[in-house]
């Protein structure tokens, strides 16, 4: 979600004798590693977080949805046709459906028909294959992990790191998951409570494209706030208009009551052609950090002047491209090749 860089602030752990701390201190930029280093591993599986903490991500990204128990689970949505081998498996066959979700049309199985138990005998699968091949000799391997399961991954991760590894949780479709009795926001903030993030310092930060969900969990934690907003369309709780509204330097303004920083799709702050918007120098003065997404170095995702060749599949500049970004002033950046992007970002803050 993207640039004059200034400090923004980086978790790190700090040791004490008893116990290690977390704290947040001002320093570089932060890389936030989208779905896990998604570029390597199948996105949202234990071993693309773990990757992306190993490559040296600060935040490990996981997209929450619900399970028909009331579980919160890591997919990219709550479709799960794509993302595990569901569709292959025989007992769950009369599991599939059609659904309007946000005001699309969705044939396939969804999470919220599934108990957490049923989920877990599935395994994940790569979601684009096209143009990650080398993905797919991993399919097959991993499960669908939960929120509690990311969580614990990144403490341990942190006690042995000696450094604070962070989670970024979105919550999916949270109206929609509200529409059919599964409400998300009192069960994401019992699991951060649980884990001792209830705190406006803690390695955490909750994003959303829909408002009214960060409104509510405004009152219900004390976790900093990311407003999502896309280059077309608005939130689909509708709570307002547009999200180019919501980018101008008075919708910011707005934001700021609310949140803590915005997370934009990256050509709202740098177009493909390098012209820098005033979406960052108009956060920064509501008080809100500015995290674009998503850098992929996949030619099919790079502007054309970054790309390498012709093959969508074969990979770029995505270093220029976060190079770019890091000189409009941005406060992090979420990208599927981590170890990339905390290259990038540690050569601009020499």
């Amino acid at each position: 979600m993207a640039g004059l860089w200034r400090a923004a602030l980086v978790l790190l752990t700090i040791a004490a004798p008893a116990a290690a701390q977390e704290a947040v201190i001002a320093s570089k930029p932060i890389v936030i590693a989208h779905r896990g280093a998604s570029g390597e591993r199948p996105e949202h599986t234990l071993a693309a977080y773990q990757l992306a903490i190993e490559q040296g991500a600060d935040f490990i990204e996981p997209d929450l949805v619900m399970t028909k128990d009331g579980q919160l689970v890591a997919r990219h949505e709550n479709d799960i046709t794509g993302t595990t081998d569901v569709a292959n498996r025989t007992e769950f066959a009369d599991r599939k459906r059609t659904k309007t979700i946000d005001g699309i049309s969705h044939t396939g199985w969804f999470t919220e028909d599934f108990t957490l138990a049923e989920l877990k005998t599935l395994r994940a699968r790569e979601r684009l294959p096209q143009l990650r091949p080398g993905n797919t000799k991993f399919d097959g391997h991993y499960e669908v992990p939960t929120l509690r399961e990311v969580i614990a991954l990144a403490k341990a991760a942190s006690a042995k790191t000696g450094r604070t590894i962070g989670i970024y949780p979105e919550t999916k479709h949270p109206s929609y998951f509200a529409s059919i009795g599964l409400p998300m926001e009192a069960v994401l903030v019992a699991e951060l409570k649980a884990a001792g993030w209830d705190r406006a310092d803690a390695p955490v930060f909750i994003q959303s494209f829909e408002v009214n969900n960060l409104k509510a969990l405004k009152q219900l934690t004390r976790a900093p706030l990311i407003q999502l907003m896309a280059a077309d369309g608005g939130p689909a709780d509708k709570a307002e208009p547009s999200y180019r509204t919501m980018a101008t330097a008075e919708g910011l303004k707005a934001i700021a009551a609310y949140a803590s920083g915005v997370g934009p799709q990256k050509d709202m702050v740098v177009a493909g052609d390098g012209t820098v918007s005033p979406l960052v120098a108009d956060a920064h003065r509501a008080g809100l950090k500015v995290h674009p997404w998503t850098f992929r170095a996949e030619n099919f995702f790079l502007p054309s002047g970054l790309r390498a060749g012709a093959n969508p599949a074969d990979h770029g500049d995505m270093s220029a491209e976060i190079a770019r970004f890091l000189a409009a002033g941005v406060d992090g950046l979420f990208t599927d090749y981590p170890y990339q992007g905390v290259q990038a970002r540690d050569r601009h803050s020499r």
